[in-house]
């Protein structure tokens, strides 16, 4: 018999009672993000294996007291015990703590905050702590003031641009009210102040104040970030760095033509919409506390786009497709809205990996790692690549044609790869017994086998 729910972000399995560090540590992380439950009795493979009586009952007497005395502020679990079949496993739950940041109190709140990523419990950095404090008094970092920057470094001719294109809204002029319904400005002691929001939508100069907020963009040749082809850094406003990096992106593309009646069609290698989406998730949700820029590389068989900061509230890989919607930054996301940016919230994955489904493309990646994002979209067909390794096998046995013997190194020039690359194709054509390794390390040679 098999649990039911895989683990996530939101529940771990245990075949046995791990040690109560552990145990206070995953209580930890469930409470600084979106709570969560402990399974006792089951294993990795979700199969239910069970707990003893004996266990269950003593595990009951000193666990929640346990728990209680080693966090700050004091985390109560629920604890208590489910009979599945003829196995009885235990559960330790709690919810999203209202007073985070939670912490284990022998090692202090800058050492003992945990969190959890995916199905991992990791140690908080000090930008997660104190993004934990904000959340815990209903604070977002971009609605916050930067005081070293008044409301005079706003760029008034591009809000009013917005205020006067605005979808489903009527023309208005600016006003601190309509500056402040869109947390632009922040008043304190008579003086007003951008906050982050403000800056980045629609100030002068974004980067004086925030200097990683900006998008480094790169074209490398081949499948790995050595040589670069061409490189820009997208500045200024959020709108102006999209703008860049989308031109940057389609300009490195393959297109293809095709004639339709009079006119000359032109089709992207990736479909346009998805290389939009990738980079609009990545702009408007991504973690700018974190002092760190987004990243784009795009290579001979992918594009890579990596933004700093986890997924916001309790979602994870495997439900990128679902449309839940949770906002990190919910005014930037209503400004790139009603710009007409975004047509719909939690729509963009769905219309990543539709679009590439239609476009027979491989499937895209998402992988969520320590504080950060990073989507891979893949740039060729899989008949393409196939094609393409096939040609590439035909160009090595073709090497035996003026060789009796050839090395990695005839391989690795014939073919303009890399090393690992040419052992990879080398053990190809061993495992289909094209050709045979002889000799060891320098001195390895292959030879073709004949029929």
């Amino acid at each position: 018999m098999y649990y039911h729910e895989q683990e996530s972000s939101t529940l771990e399995l245990k075949r046995e009672l791990p040690k109560n560090d552990q145990i206070v540590k995953t209580m930890i992380g469930f409470c600084n993000q979106n709570g969560g439950k402990l399974i006792i009795g089951v294993d990795n493979n979700r199969k239910i294996v069970g707990i003893s009586e004996n266990e269950l009952n003593k595990a009951l007497e000193y666990l929640d007291k346990a728990i209680y005395e080693a966090t700050s502020p004091s985390i109560i679990p629920r604890i208590y015990s489910q009979r599945i079949g003829d196995k009885t496993i235990m559960i330790l739950e709690v919810s999203s703590g209202m007073n985070k940041p939670y912490f284990r109190k022998s090692e202090g709140i800058n050492n003992g905050t945990y969190i959890r990523l995916g199905r991992t419990t990791l140690k908080a950095t000090q930008e997660i702590i104190e993004e934990l404090r904000w959340k815990s008094a209903g604070l977002d970092y971009e609605k916050m003031p930067n005081y070293q920057a008044d409301k005079n470094e706003l760029d008034l001719k591009k809000v009013q641009g917005f205020l006067s294109d605005r979808k489903n809204h009527a023309k208005v002029k600016i006003s601190d009210d309509i500056l402040q319904s869109y947390y632009l400005i922040f008043s304190e002691h008579i003086k007003c102040y951008l906050t982050i929001a403000g800056i980045l939508l629609f100030g002068k100069n974004p980067q004086k104040y925030l200097s990683e907020a900006m998008i480094i963009c790169s074209h490398f040749k081949g499948i790995s970030g050595r040589d670069a082809l061409a490189f820009i850094d997208c500045e200024s406003t959020l709108f102006d760095q999209f703008e860049q990096a989308y031109s940057f992106i389609l300009s490195r593309l393959s297109k293809s033509f095709k004639i339709q009646g009079p006119k000359r069609e032109e089709k992207l290698e990736i479909p346009e919409t998805a290389i939009r989406e990738a980079l609009l998730n990545a702009i408007v949700h991504r973690n700018y506390h974190i002092k760190a820029p987004i990243k784009i590389a795009i290579y001979e068989d992918r594009i890579e786009i990596f933004s700093p900061g986890q997924f916001p509230g309790p979602l994870n890989v495997n439900q990128l497709t679902s449309g839940l919607t949770y906002l990190r930054n919910p005014a930037i996301c209503k400004v790139f809205r009603e710009a007409n940016y975004i047509e719909k919230l939690g729509t963009g994955f769905i219309t990543i990996f539709d679009e590439y489904e239609k476009n027979n493309l491989k499937k895209p990646q998402v992988i969520e790692g320590e504080n950060f994002i990073k989507c891979i979209l893949p740039r060729k067909k899989e008949e393409d690549k196939k094609l393409e390794n096939f040609d590439e096998l035909s160009k090595i046995m073709n090497l035996f044609d003026r060789f009796k013997e050839i090395t990695i190194k005839d391989v690795i020039r014939e073919l303009a790869i890399s090393k690992a690359t040419a052992v990879r194709k080398l053990n190809i054509l061993i495992n289909d017994y094209k050709i045979k390794r002889i000799g060891h390390a320098k001195s390895t040679k292959y030879i073709k086998i004949v029929d």
